[in-house]
């Protein structure tokens, strides 16, 4: 588990926690964080908790971020009704890991190689503690719903129905 620590993805998303004043620190996990599930599950905490990054392309072709709250499937018309685009794309691994510098299964809200536009789940504001990819499927990070939004300079938003 060493070795994650190491890992190139991982120190990026550190320094960035550091720079931005983050107050967490990064946990490795035993079991892989891939899913909110599987992250909630090794966390011992709701799946509402997780907050998940979902990345798609904006019609101009630039990344979009949604940071969406686990217990939630990102509704795709509803987002690109909120930010006044005609569509949403979806986001292949190549363009994920290109534009986000991560992997998917690993991506972080923070320390993206590339600058994106960033929404956040209104959601995610219901728990005092949520939880978010580090930078690998083993590795997470412990925040709060105003920590994010401040250092991602993400415009809350609903992003599914309830």
């Amino acid at each position: 588990m060493a070795e994650i620590l190491g890992n190139g993805s991982v120190l990026r998303v550190a320094e960035a926690l550091e720079r931005l004043g983050f107050t967490g620190s990064i946990r490795l996990l035993s079991e892989s964080a891939r899913s909110a599930r599987e992250a909630a599950e090794s966390l011992e905490v709701e799946v509402g908790q997780i907050a998940s990054s979902i990345v798609f392309r904006l019609p101009d072709g630039s990344p979009l971020l949604v940071i969406t709250s686990g217990r939630h499937r990102v509704d795709v018309d509803l987002v690109a009704n909120g930010l006044q685009v005609e569509k949403l794309h979806r986001a292949d691994a190549e363009y994920v890991r290109l534009n986000s510098g991560f992997a998917i299964g690993g991506v972080a809200p923070v320390g993206w190689s590339q600058p994106a536009t960033v929404i956040i789940d209104e959601a995610l504001g219901g728990y005092e503690v949520i939880w978010a990819a580090a930078g690998h499927p083993h590795a997470v990070f412990p925040t709060t719903y105003e920590e994010l939004v401040s250092a991602t300079k993400a415009q809350p938003m609903i992003v599914a129905e309830h």
